[in-house]
């Protein structure tokens, strides 16, 4: 009987189809690794202009850790982008308008700060456009860029962002300020090793997903960090003046 043979390939098939939609799934998250992003994706590493840095901040608005960094980036002359979480927007909808009324740029971290490798494709459209929804809402503005959490890509992350004209953009440099034992020391020193022309940076304005006040170090390295652009002739600014091309 020919039976069994064909429902043994019709098996194969069908598993070897899963098994390449899984891939394809998964493929994006290659560019979690920073090296392998800048040097084959730029665009997505947030690479840009040689004479600019671009400063950005994870996992807000926070009522509590915002408005001291708000405070400090002025004082410095700085603008930034944002990339809001839409728990915290609806949260606080007045400080995320703050954001741009004081002349900051606002991208969109998702809904949900949960891995996007770990979501189907439809759970991921619907929670960023629930933040994006929340963020423009509150705003006034419709958002450009768009991070995921943890950095963390699919191809399900790239259908969301396209589908609502969103950039994807991840970093090229990080403080790890999130962590327990960060002072501001090491946010700069750490920022520094990564260091390049055309550097995204990325701190947080928040510790909802990180240890509790770790913010407080991402406050008293600013100072510092403008020190360490200033001695390399580099200019702040948000990812809009930063040069990104287009992928």
């Amino acid at each position: 009987m020919r039976t069994g043979p064909v429902l043994l390939v019709g098996g194969g098939a069908f598993a070897a189809g899963v098994a390449g939609v899984a891939v394809g799934h998964l493929l994006p998250a290659v560019t979690t690794w920073r090296g392998l992003r800048c040097w084959a994706t730029p665009s997505l590493a947030g690479v840009g202009r040689a004479d600019h840095v671009a400063l950005t901040f994870d996992d807000g608005p926070d009522p509590v850790s915002t408005p001291p960094i708000l405070d400090q980036l002025e004082l410095l002359g700085w603008r930034a982008t944002f990339f809001l979480l839409g728990p915290m927007v609806r949260r606080a909808p007045s400080l995320a308008a703050e954001l741009t009324a004081r002349g900051h740029e606002v991208g969109v971290h998702g809904d949900e700060h949960r891995s996007h490798l770990h979501r189907t494709p439809g759970a991921i459209r619907d929670d960023v456009a629930r933040a994006y929804d929340s963020i423009a809402e509150a705003t006034g503005v419709a958002p450009v860029w768009f991070r995921p959490p943890y950095g963390a890509l699919s191809a399900g992350s790239l259908t969301a962002a396209r589908h609502l004209g969103l950039r994807p953009v991840l970093w090229t440099t990080w403080g790890r300020d999130w962590r327990a034992e960060a002072t501001p020391s090491t946010v700069v020193a750490d920022i520094a090793g990564g260091l390049r022309p055309g550097a995204t940076v990325l701190l947080h304005d928040s510790d909802c997903t990180s240890a509790p006040d770790s913010w407080r170090a991402t406050v008293g390295a600013l100072a510092p960090m403008a020190e360490l652009f200033a001695g390399r002739g580099l200019a702040v600014g948000p990812l809009a003046e930063h040069g990104v091309r287009a992928a």
